[in-house]
């Protein structure tokens, strides 16, 4: 009984909570503290205070915490699950739909005209990044790590995840 509790108190949630795992925090909190009486108000706090030190999104991480408090390994598994499963079934039940009508010139069109936003959507990012990393460690550092990157990325085909890891190692020794 109390793994479906933990399916409950994450899945309901997840469902309702539009705006991500910031948004559902207090949803959350309703189902943990006042409905079932895992956590006191302090420990919700104490946990989300942890959580939110920690990388990676907060909902599942107060997911795993709560289920595995409550429920073991298994609780753990059923509360991240839980609360993922509202955007699986959303984003199957949206690609069966795309997948039944990509040949609809409709959907092809949306599809061209989404393009293009993502396209300047990611430009802007970029951007952001560039100044960002600009006022932070200088144009030098910032052109340096930017341009040994795309050489590393396109030319000698390195995983992203190496580079990556090369300049938070660089980062960490030379401008830290």
């Amino acid at each position: 009984m109390i793994y479906v509790q933990i399916f409950l108190a994450f899945f309901i949630p997840g469902i309702l909570g539009y705006g991500g795992g910031p948004a559902s925090i207090p949803l959350v909190e309703n189902e943990v503290v006042d409905h079932y009486g895992w956590l006191t108000t302090n420990e919700f706090s104490e946990m989300l205070a942890m959580g939110n030190a920690l990388p990676g999104p907060i909902a599942t991480k107060m997911a795993g915490y709560i289920g595995y408090e409550q429920g073991g390994i298994l609780g753990a598994i059923v509360g991240v699950f839980a609360t993922v499963a509202p955007s699986l079934i959303l984003m199957i039940t949206l690609l069966g739909l795309l997948m039944k009508y990509k040949e609809s010139p409709r959907v092809k069109r949306m599809t061209t005209y989404i393009r293009p936003v993502i396209a300047v959507l990611l430009g802007i990012m970029t951007y952001d990044f560039f100044f960002s990393a600009y006022e932070g460690v200088g144009i030098l550092q910032t052109l340096f790590i930017g341009l040994l990157s795309f050489f590393l990325m396109e030319r000698l085909k390195v995983h992203p995840a190496y580079v990556i890891a090369g300049a938070l190692v660089y980062g960490g020794l030379v401008l830290g």
